[in-house]
């Protein structure tokens, strides 16, 4: 397949040293696919902040190499991207991983067999699976490897939300991975000078940086047609339309939206793609975009993204106000320099009315300059969520569960589009607490031990199902408890 350029156990001393790797460049493709690995610098391992690691020796065949540090250099390249935006009054030793994790963020590359993968506060775990002739790795994508360090990136900013029962938090925490594998992207000038070809500059189009995954996507269509976009597993490419989650069924075809978070999450990417072309056509100014342009646009929307998101409570309509928070951003980091950008591109997802993006802007920059004015006040860092039960009779248990939802006041007063014409109003948290555990049982995705089950027993999914919640006993009663992010 290609050149072996190392090998030997990165811990150790390595039979060859070299400067460059074979590694893919952002995904393989959809068999057949004419993709060839391409060369990339070394990945540094066990070093320096968001420290990554892959785990075993490098293999000795060609492809098992590929893969290998295909890995390590989209997980460091991720962490480099973040690394140096974590808010210092948050992280005063420099940015870090979640507690829970340690150290150093290890990729397990061969978990077992499956087409998926996930982070579950130990690491990061990938898989494989033989389809119609092909043996697919999910952590041989840069694209997946990159949305599950976003998850982990995410849970050391906004830890809060790894329990947050909310379909549109849990929703965010995907698309986050998304995003983070566009951004991620953008961090490779090959690739970046490939979109600009394909897409003529504008970067809401469908591209290669835009089509996440497209083997595990081909993959997932062999078993189930349905249940993947037709050239990739999500476009960040869409014209989705915000509709609140506890109004949509659990569970639908990606050509139609659900409250499930992967399918729900596609909105609020679907805005961010946006906001980010329009961003690269602000900094182009009427000229021709350039490599230049884009890499500083995905700087940039890095920025904003991890101040917005480290700003935003824990709120019903979680959605608009990252969207508001993010204007804000622009406004303190940028003086509004993005601010149409974003207003227009979450005005067409729906993400916030007409009437919330024209007034948030002022609103923000009058906070803005209050804030500036008001020396040692350090910046407002997002809620954390209260806790609430929820009837556990319905679903086989033999006491109430106690969640944690999503009821702090929100900060800014903006709300979504409806459909027609006028905003949506918020649903309660405690409601959307309520409809978020009701879809996990629904999907089977809440493991439920043995002792907490009454006589007929708690629903527990088709044989396979990953179980990203389960119930355990925290000494005052059932709670639930996230496992994984997928």
């Amino acid at each position: 397949m290609t050149t072996v350029h190392e090998a030997g156990d990165h811990q150790g001393t390595p039979a060859t040293v070299a400067p460059e790797v074979s590694v893919w460049e952002d995904d393989p493709g959809a068999p057949p696919s004419s993709r060839t690995p391409v060369l990339r610098a070394r990945p540094a391992l066990r070093t320096g902040p968001l420290a990554v690691d892959v785990r075993g020796s490098v293999p000795a065949d060609a492809e098992g190499s590929v893969r290998y540090w295909t890995a390590a250099e989209a997980l460091g390249r991720t962490a480099a991207l973040y690394a140096p935006l974590f808010p210092a009054d948050g992280f005063p030793g420099g940015a870090a991983w979640n507690p829970a994790v340690g150290d150093v963020l290890t990729a397990d590359l061969d978990a077992g067999e499956d087409l998926n993968a996930y982070y579950d506060r130990q690491g990061l775990v990938f898989f494989r699976q033989h389809v119609a002739g092909v043996t697919v790795w999910s952590g041989e994508s840069p694209d997946i490897v990159s949305h599950e360090t976003g998850h982990a990136v995410l849970d050391a900013l906004c830890p809060w939300m790894w329990d947050a029962a909310s379909a549109e938090i849990a929703a965010f925490h995907e698309s986050f991975g998304d995003m983070t594998a566009v951004l991620a992207g953008l961090r490779l000038a090959s690739l970046r000078e490939q979109v600009i070809g394909e897409t003529g500059g504008e970067l809401s189009r469908s591209s290669r940086l835009s089509r996440l995954a497209e083997q595990l996507g081909w993959a997932v269509r062999q078993l189930a047609p349905t249940s993947a976009d037709p050239d990739c597993l999500r476009n960040a490419s869409n014209e989705l339309f915000y509709r609140d989650p506890v109004s949509l069924p659990p569970s639908a075809p990606a050509s139609q939206l659900s409250s499930e978070p992967h399918s729900f999450s596609r909105v609020f990417t679907g805005a961010f793609l946006r906001a980010l072309a329009g961003m690269v056509h602000t900094l182009a100014d009427g000229r021709a975009v350039d490599d230049e342009t884009l890499r500083m646009a995905g700087e940039d929307a890095a920025m904003l993204l991890v101040m917005a998101v480290t700003d935003t409570a824990a709120v019903p309509a979680y959605y608009t106000q990252v969207a508001a928070h993010l204007i804000e951003a622009d406004q303190e980091k940028f003086a509004g320099r993005y601010t149409g950008a974003l207003q227009a591109a979450f005005i067409r997802h729906g993400i916030l009315s007409p009437a919330s993006a024209e007034t948030v802007a002022e609103d923000t920059g009058n906070e803005k300059s209050e804030r500036q004015l008001t020396p040692g006040i350090p910046r407002q860092r997002g809620a954390n969520t209260s806790a609430v039960a929820v009837p556990g009779r319905q679903y086989g248990l033999p006491d109430d569960l106690t969640v944690r939802a999503p009821v702090a006041a929100a900060r800014f007063s903006v709300a979504p589009a409806a459909p027609s014409r006028g905003e949506l109003a918020p649903v309660p948290g405690e409601d959307v607490a309520a409809a978020f555990v009701e879809d996990l049982f629904r999907q089977g995705r809440v493991a439920v031990p043995p002792q907490y089950r009454r006589g007929f027993g708690a629903p527990t999914g088709v044989e396979g199902t990953l179980r990203t919640h389960e119930v355990a006993d925290n000494g005052a009663g059932l709670v639930l408890v996230r496992r994984v992010f997928d």
